[in-house]
């Protein structure tokens, strides 16, 4: 199968996911993750008409943004160190990964600067794992941040994101799936100004389970673009 034809199948399972849990698949975003994999198997995909592409690294994404068409949306998926902001900020679509108030206040800074507006979602580390970047997955710890956003006219806060845990049973990871979408409408309800519809969950192991429980970004890179070959890995 090509990569494309990869794509069209990861789609097609999402479009199943929907119906059995009563959603429009409209609503749910096919995010390719690239990481590691060279900017050929992305214009492949790009020519077949896939636009939105999710990166790990900011130096893989510039090099890859700065290689590819200029209309290709680029998400920021990986942890992202303060002072790389300033690399993607004038042109990144969205910046998933924002754990912390300092990193939130430097996008704040970067987005001023260039004179638009960054969305950007909270990551929740909802499995509480220690490998793992996120806020705690409580509603004090995610409001904090989400009011303090409030007050940061270059940056739009439109929802959470999480990575569950591995399990060889994708079905464990539902009640983390679960938690995250929970946690983002008690924040909705306890303070009307935010107005957060997204939610980024879901990777190639578990992101039928993540559709079924409400996810409207799915983030899948293998079953897309085939195992990643760490062996020249340069970021």
């Amino acid at each position: 199968m090509t990569i494309v034809d990869k794509a069209k199948e990861v789609q097609k399972k999402i479009i199943a996911a929907c119906k059995r849990s009563g959603r429009d698949p409209q609503d749910v975003q096919l995010l390719p993750v690239s990481k590691n994999h060279p900017a050929a198997d992305i214009a492949e995909l790009y020519k077949a008409g896939w636009d939105n592409f999710g990166e790990n690294y900011v130096q893989e994404l510039d090099k890859k943004h700065g290689e590819l068409p200029a209309d290709i949306n680029w998400y920021m998926i990986g942890h992202l160190q303060r002072n790389k902001v300033k690399y993607i900020a004038n042109y990144v679509t969205m910046i998933q990964s924002v754990d912390s108030l300092k990193l939130m206040k430097t996008i704040e800074k970067e987005g001023k600067k260039h004179d638009r507006i960054i969305p950007i979602l909270i990551e929740v580390n909802v499995g509480e794992e220690e490998s793992k970047f996120g806020v705690k997955p409580t509603l004090q710890d995610c409001m904090e941040l989400a009011e303090a956003s409030l007050q940061l006219p270059h940056i739009k806060l439109q929802g959470l994101m999480t990575s569950a845990p591995y399990y060889d049973d994708p079905e464990k990871t539902r009640p983390i799936f679960r938690r995250l979408r929970e946690l983002r409408d008690e924040m909705n309800k306890q303070n009307d100004q935010l107005k957060l519809d997204v939610l980024s969950m879901g990777m190639t192991h578990d992101y039928e389970i993540a559709v079924e429980e409400g996810s409207t970004c799915v983030r899948v890179g293998t079953a897309i673009f085939g195992p990643r070959d760490y062996s020249n890995r340069q970021y």
